[in-house]
């Protein structure tokens, strides 16, 4: 299933995954994640839902959420405000994407 993007430009082609956090269960989703926040200049997320689901929350003028199931991937592209907010039980991993030569 390809990623859902709603937001910012397309993750490079050739991007790569530098960091991947996770996985995180309900009670362990870092709180820093749960506000609002984003990400730096030229790094890409992708949000994987394993188990569950959880509530992905745009915080730019445009706003808007989408609620996340299991086997769901969402793009995150750099510098758009956005937060989490747990529905219960879920469990969720992230990559960290950037151009090869920016990694």
């Amino acid at each position: 299933m390809a990623p859902i993007a709603e937001r910012g430009p397309p993750r490079p082609s050739g991007a790569r995954a530098y960091r991947t956090i996770g996985p995180f269960g309900a009670d362990t989703i870092p709180i820093g994640l749960l506000s609002r926040h984003t990400l730096k200049e030229g790094a890409w997320g992708l949000l994987s839902v394993i188990a569950g689901s959880i509530r992905f929350h745009w915080d730019d003028e445009a706003g808007g959420h989408r609620l996340l199931k299991s086997g769901d991937t969402m793009l995150i592209p750099p510098r758009v405000p956005h937060h989490l907010e747990r529905r219960g039980s879920v469990t969720i991993e992230i990559a960290f994407c950037a151009a090869a030569s920016a990694a």
